[in-house]
């Protein structure tokens, strides 16, 4: 029996991409698997056809549903809700930066059954060594299983539960946005909802793996700050 809907929605950085499905299709549940692919590359897409054709998943190429440019992140996260709600199934986004382990889906189900004021539940990010990273860095160092918080949580691996997709719908998202994840997050406290991180169920992320421009924040701000104002990027 499926146990949650899975999504990871896909703009070139095609060998991440394809680590981070080969990573999804071990997972030790049953699921219901979509790569939402936004207006990639030639070599991407067909890529991800063959991906799709080998291991078995749902590829939702966006140009053939919208004449938008990407991201389009409101449209993948609406037909998502959709799907998961009709299925009365969680939902859980992993990014395509990111390689869950087996056990990864069945933590967060299992902690999201367990406690039904979750409106989402995120899987701690750690780098090659284990080590909390990029953008869990607030909670580095601490040693409990789980925390709820305050903070915003990204959607590097993280669960939205079915009272809170049954409670907020993502249509009415701002489309002036390219990131949603904060936005949510303050949403699902707003309805009374808790968020919380998973220190037990770390998964590896190389971070900005899917958006490597955004390597430029480090390697030279100056760049980056010039094109995210100049070329309207990363606004969340």
């Amino acid at each position: 029996m499926t146990e949650a809907i899975v999504i990871t929605p896909v703009k070139n950085a095609i060998e991440n991409t394809l680590q981070t499905i080969a990573a999804i299709k071990q997972s030790s549940i049953a699921l219901e698997y979509i790569v939402y692919n936004d207006f990639s590359d030639n070599e991407t897409t067909e890529a991800l056809a063959q991906s799709a054709a080998q291991l078995g998943f749902e590829l939702v190429n966006l140009e053939d549903i919208t004449d938008t440019p990407s991201p389009n992140y409101n449209l993948v996260l609406e037909d998502a809700q959709r799907r998961a709600l009709a299925k009365n199934l969680p939902l859980i986004v992993v990014e395509s930066d990111v390689e869950v382990k087996p056990d990864t889906f069945s933590k967060l189900l299992d902690f999201n059954e367990k406690l039904p004021d979750a409106g989402m539940v995120g899987a701690v990010t750690v780098d090659d060594r284990g080590e909390i990273n990029f953008p869990y860095l607030k909670f580095k160092g601490r040693t409990e299983d789980f925390t709820d918080t305050n903070r915003s949580l990204s959607f590097c691996c993280t669960l939205m539960s079915i009272p809170f997709l049954s409670s907020y719908s993502f249509k009415g998202l701002d489309r002036s946005k390219d990131w949603y994840d904060t936005i949510i997050s303050k949403k699902s406290i707003a309805l009374n909802f808790k968020n919380y991180i998973l220190f037990n169920a770390p998964v590896y992320h190389k971070a900005h793996g899917s958006r490597p421009w955004k390597q430029l924040k480090y390697t030279n701000p100056w760049k980056y700050y010039w094109q995210k104002f100049t070329k309207g990027r990363d606004k969340i």
